[in-house]
């Protein structure tokens, strides 16, 4: 067994691990999440409101790294840092540790022009994972920005059901053609409408099993 000890400004003080053949399993992690995802939504809010989310940089992992350092920054101590430990979910690998600084680099080289190519970035970021926790959700915001740049739209995540994402984004290493149907069907050109970015939030932290407070609750009160 392992543990973790973060920050003491972090919520996420101690982090219990099996190791398996060098590969900490996901599903074994153990955190407060009703806190977590309460100042991360929070955070997320912010990310809109300040503005900030339009000066990041598009398509690259700084821009990836500095949405997750910006989301995450109460909660995790290695938030927008580069994992240093092997991942798996179930029984898929994510990209290894031995490479996935070289990964990254060339899913940086990928085109990001058209829809078809934005999302295939995305699919292979996910696959690559750089991060320790939080690499969904950081994604579906980079990805909103990519489609943004090049085709001028962004994901209604609301639109998409979450049975009906993670199994797409189970089979999109092989086939990635069921995740660009969804993520079709979901596209919207209103991207400045502060609602659907909302919405957009609490469906993507429902796919990560986080719901338990929701965003228009955050932006009503002092949560």
């Amino acid at each position: 067994m392992c543990y973790y000890s973060g920050s003491k400004e972090s919520l996420c003080n101690r982090v219990k691990c099996d190791i398996l053949f060098g590969y900490k399993l996901i599903s074994e992690v153990f955190m407060d999440y009703k806190q977590e995802e309460l100042l991360s939504k929070r955070r997320a809010l912010e990310l809109w409101d300040s503005d900030y989310i339009n000066e990041i940089e598009v398509g690259t992992f700084e821009g990836l790294s500095n949405i997750h350092r910006y989301l995450f920054q109460d909660v995790y101590s290695f938030a927008g840092t580069l994992r240093t430990v092997n991942l798996a979910k179930g029984n898929f690998r994510f990209a290894p540790v031995l490479y996935l600084e070289a990964s990254i680099k060339e899913i940086e080289k990928m085109p990001q022009s058209t829809f078809d190519e934005c999302v295939e970035k995305y699919v292979e970021m996910n696959v690559a994972h750089p991060f320790r926790e939080g690499n969904g959700r950081s994604e579906r915001i980079w990805l909103d920005l990519m489609l943004r740049a090049a085709i001028g739209k962004c994901v209604d995540w609301s639109k998409i059901e979450k049975e009906d994402y993670l199994s797409a984004m189970e089979r999109s290493p092989v086939n990635s053609l069921e995740i660009k149907y969804l993520i079709k069907g979901a596209l919207t050109d209103d991207t400045s409408n502060r609602e659907i970015y909302m919405k957009g939030i609490d469906n993507s932290y429902r796919y990560e099993e986080a719901n338990s407070v929701s965003i228009f609750d955050i932006d009503k009160s002092d949560i």
